[in-house]
């Protein structure tokens, strides 16, 4: 029997965290749900499990064999060496660890994925959803054939920066509707109905930063070719979509990049009518794709009857879930790190 401690128990990650915990072999544990002030005292379950949102005192981590960090950066870096010092596993889902020394950044999904955790590691980072995506196609892809290169652009929800971007979105939209003065707390832009390349200079979301974490997620990732990646905001509240140009070293059969592609964690799309999106992706375990091959011919290696040498790849996955399932793999990889029975 496991105690495992969530911290940001409230945040929409949190609450994800605690659905995916509750389907997994971890469901049996004891819970221990921990927030900011504003948010203890709240009613909250996991599975079957009723308990209150406590506050992060001197022992809130006592005898926790795994606390999760799923609110704000400024939460973790406040606690997780609390949490360290009483013996506990740590997994930050809040990006605030991937830097630290030590740190390891894990999805358990990739074969490429980098060493496992010892002993020694003081915590783990499980993958952004994005980069374990997108780790996870390229993985499958340049099993097919070798990668040349490969760019992606990256379509980021609201979601990505919490409940308060997903009102600010809201309330936007409802004002555009009604002509009245947008709320710009979070943006400092126009969100709503609007792409964005980047956002205000007063923002308290930054979309760098959640490029860069992204980008350094696939590095640490990835076995395979640097990926260039275009981050944009779309005014969409749920779901990453992405749009992935891939250029292989030589074609290779379609057939065959598509049998590469299909398996577990991912979903092939056949039919246009079935496009991978965010909506359809909302509440999937796997990464929806589409594999297209609608690029002129160029030189020698031109495209011929079945082969590609260029193509697009359209995917799209549900950013809460996938992050929370990932972190749920995590924790159960680092099971085995866990003293069993007693100890004499």
């Amino acid at each position: 029997m496991y105690k495992i401690a969530i911290a940001g128990a409230s945040s929409i990650l949190g609450r994800e965290l605690k659905d995916a915990l509750s389907e997994s072999p971890l469901a049996a544990a004891n819970f221990a749900l921990f927030d900011e002030e504003d948010a203890q005292g709240q009613l909250d379950q996991v599975g079957d499990e009723v308990t209150f949102i406590q506050a992060l005192g001197a022992e809130a981590f006592e005898r926790a064999d795994f606390t999760f960090f799923c609110g704000s950066e400024d939460l973790t870096r406040r606690h997780w060496r609390q949490a360290l010092r009483a013996g506990s596993s740590v997994l930050d889902l809040s990006g605030a660890l991937d830097q630290e020394t030590g740190v390891l950044v894990r999805a358990p999904w990739l074969g490429s994925a980098a060493a496992s955790a010892d002993l020694f590691t003081p915590a783990i980072v499980p993958a952004h959803p994005a980069a374990l995506a997108l780790a996870l196609l390229m993985e499958r892809v340049q099993t097919a054939a070798r990668v040349r290169s490969a760019s992606a652009t990256l379509l980021l929800p609201a979601s990505e920066f919490g409940k308060a971007a997903m009102d600010e979105l809201h309330q936007q939209t409802v004002n555009l509707l009604s002509f009245q003065t947008l709320p710009r707390a979070i943006y400092d832009a126009q969100a709503a109905y609007n792409l964005l390349g980047g956002l205000g200079e007063a923002a308290t979301a930054s979309l760098s930063a959640a490029a860069a974490r992204i980008r350094r997620h696939y590095q640490a990732l990835a076995g395979g070719p640097p990926l260039a990646l275009q981050a944009i905001h779309a005014p969409v509240f749920h779901g990453h979509a992405f749009s992935i140009a891939v250029e292989l070293e030589h074609p290779a059969e379609i057939a065959a990049l598509e049998e590469a592609l299909s398996g577990e964690h991912v979903d092939l799309v056949l039919e246009d009518t079935d496009s991978p999106s965010n909506l359809a992706a909302t509440g999937q375990n796997d990464v929806l794709v589409r594999l297209r091959t609608e690029i002129a011919p160029m030189g020698p290696a031109a495209r011929h009857a079945g082969s590609a040498q260029r193509f697009w790849l359209w995917a799209a996955s549900d950013n809460l879930r996938l992050a929370a399932q990932n972190a749920v793999e995590c924790a159960l990889d680092l099971r085995r790190l866990r003293p069993q029975g007693t100890v004499q």
